[in-house]
């Protein structure tokens, strides 16, 4: 069988490692327009299945370019990344092909519509892009070097979009890996419990907007290909803004689950294919709810849920994960009877205070074995217990401070969390609204805050929840005693002075706290703020500071004159205000 060459790439190359590489393979859509693509395969003869990504990042900027700190910090922290590949080809959140093509896999990069090489207006996770996705994958199943089966493999957008594609039920789509990807929009990436985070505003200069179509030579160059990275076309700054919609100002435009949003959701009911679902513990803002409803709501019966820590990328790349994905992939893509079909439907790295992890298999998520248990919040002794308070109590807090502490301990015995958390709390406000932001703080006998690597910020707290209070309506037949699920359809004002009765969802977390630590519940006004030195990364806008760039700061969706307020917590009594842990008996 001769060496079939993909018609209209701009030229190719044979490496060293036996990868033939075609550079700028257009693929057209059914619009007319024309996407390009990489794609790198085994240099020999012969059929092989394909990993595909479609994204905004620029298929020709290296990751260490683009990247530079990230890419400094995984280097520096897991030698088994950079160890057998030349990490020529490393790009952002995608597969290493040094590392796949040599497993028999084709790797393809799409540049997506209005990114990279690929002209066009663009619009982020928009139904026009996954419609592209749809028939990027189909074209790749048509090509002779192609066995007809795709599967979809990366990182965060390449994740998010992996759900969307899924529900649309590509012929040839084979199995999808959505490694640390949000599915649901308004709760996940817009507005974390109906407050704006203003991530996207800020993600979109720094990551997307510096690799738009019509750069030129205004842009870098892969110095793989020799290919300016933005297209050959030199467009003015008013062009480029006219071919891009602003998602980060829909955003703010949109600040209910509406349409917008609805575009933008996967239909769960849809995504039928194989799925790993991987998400990390320290992902709070984006990289860690997703992941488990994702798991949670597809319909598919051939479904895995994966979570780990540290860094956002590091174990997509590390031997631990990419062994995970190829086990997945060869016998989904490759029909290997390689006992995958014997893989736990969950495997779990449970986090210890000393930031190290045990894997662990499960066979449900929540754990069948979790017991489900309140702790009351106490207002007069600021308190977390196991007992109701019998007296009633408040506590009233400036949202411009540090607000309200509740303390669990020290414990007697080690004790493991790890599950979904909520809050049910008893509020009052001196104005008609009222942020919340919970965060679960663990300190040692020492009183030293334990905090992680989170995905992205290096000072994670354990766990993090967020609600408006005039977006308290729940859904009620999508809501868990321990995950609230509210419709963010409509605004319910509060009467200042008035108690209402609130559910707060807190995101999933894992960890085993040692005997004589304590567990703190805070209830405050504004974001967490680590009580240290912030740190950076040279593709992120804000300092690290314990939320990382997920942050809630924006003045025209949180006006002073509606969240500089005093808030006041009530307890004990008839209103019970609690806490509710899910606790993991030894085994």
């Amino acid at each position: 069988m001769p060496l079939i060459e993909t018609p209209g790439a701009h030229h190719r190359e044979t490496t060293p490692e036996d990868i033939l590489i075609e550079w700028d393979v257009p693929i057209q859509m059914d619009d007319g327009l024309v996407l390009r693509a990489d794609v790198y395969r085994p240099a020999a003869e012969g059929r092989f299945p394909a990993l595909m990504s479609y994204g905004p990042y620029g298929k020709g900027l290296p990751f260490q370019e683009g990247y530079q700190t990230s890419w400094e910090i995984m280097a520096r922290n897991h030698a088994d990344v950079t160890a057998g590949s030349t990490n020529r080809f490393q790009n952002w959140e995608v597969v290493d092909p040094e590392k796949w093509v040599p497993e028999g896999y084709v790797c393809i990069r799409v540049d997506s519509r209005g990114a990279g090489r690929s002209p066009g207006h663009m619009d982020l996770f928009s139904a026009r892009e996954a419609c592209d996705f749809h028939d990027c994958i189909e074209w790749a199943a048509g090509q002779p070097w192609c066995t007809g089966k795709v599967g979809l493999d990366g990182i965060s957008y390449y994740a998010i979009n992996a759900w969307q594609v899924a529900s649309l039920e590509p012929p040839h789509l084979a199995a999808i890996c959505t490694w640390e990807g949000a599915s649901d929009f308004y709760r996940e990436m817009s507005h974390h419990g109906g407050i704006l985070s203003t991530f996207v505003a800020n993600w979109i200069p720094m990551q997307v907007n510096t690799v738009q179509y019509g750069l030129g030579e205004k842009g870098p160059r892969d110095p793989n290909s020799g290919l300016l990275v933005c297209g050959d076309e030199t467009l003015s700054d008013e062009e480029r803004a006219a071919n891009m919609t602003n998602l980060g100002d829909q955003f703010r435009e949109h600040p209910l689950d509406d349409e917008l949003y609805a575009e933008r959701a996967p239909n769960f009911d849809k995504i039928s294919v194989p799925v790993l679902s991987t998400g990390n513990w320290g992902g709070q803002g984006l990289h860690l709810r997703g992941n488990i409803e994702g798991y949670l709501r597809s319909a598919s019966s051939r479904k895995w849920l994966e979570m780990h820590g540290l860094e956002h990328w590091s174990h997509f790349y590390t031997d631990y994960g990419r062994e995970l994905q190829l086990r997945f992939f060869d016998h989904f893509l490759k029909d290997e009877d390689n006992g995958w079909d014997q893989q736990p439907p969950v495997q779990l790295n449970i986090r210890h205070v000393d930031s190290t992890f045990v894997v662990r298999h499960e066979q449900s998520w929540p754990l069948e074995r979790t017991e489900w248990t309140r702790f009351y919040l106490d207002a007069d002794s600021g308190s977390l217990s196991g007992d109701r308070p019998a007296s009633a109590g408040s506590v009233s807090y400036e949202t411009t401070g540090d607000g309200a502490s509740f303390i669990l301990g020290p414990l007697p015995e080690q004790t493991e969390i790890t599950g979904p958390l909520a809050a049910k709390l008893f509020v009052e406000s001196s104005t008609a609204d009222a942020d919340l932001f919970l965060v679960l703080r663990v300190f040692s006998a020492e009183g030293e805050e334990v905090v992680f690597h989170g995905a992205l910020d290096p000072h994670t707290p354990v766990a993090q929840g967020w609600l408006r209070a005039s977006h308290r309506k729940l859904d009620g037949k999508l809501s868990r005693p321990y995950r609230p699920y509210h419709t963010h359809d409509e605004l319910q004002p509060l009467q200042p002075g008035s108690v209402y009765e609130l559910d707060v969802e807190i995101w999933p977390t894992c960890l085993v706290v040692p005997a004589g630590h304590t567990v703190q519940l805070d209830v405050r006004g504004k974001d967490y703020i680590y009580p240290g030195p912030a740190e950076h990364l040279s593709n992120m806008k804000n300092p690290m500071t314990g939320c990382g760039p997920f942050v809630h700061d924006d003045p025209v969706d949180r006006p002073a004159e509606l969240f500089e307020s005093t808030v006041t917590v009530h307890t004990g009594g008839d209103r019970q205000s609690y806490l509710l842990l899910p606790l993991i008996p030894s085994a």
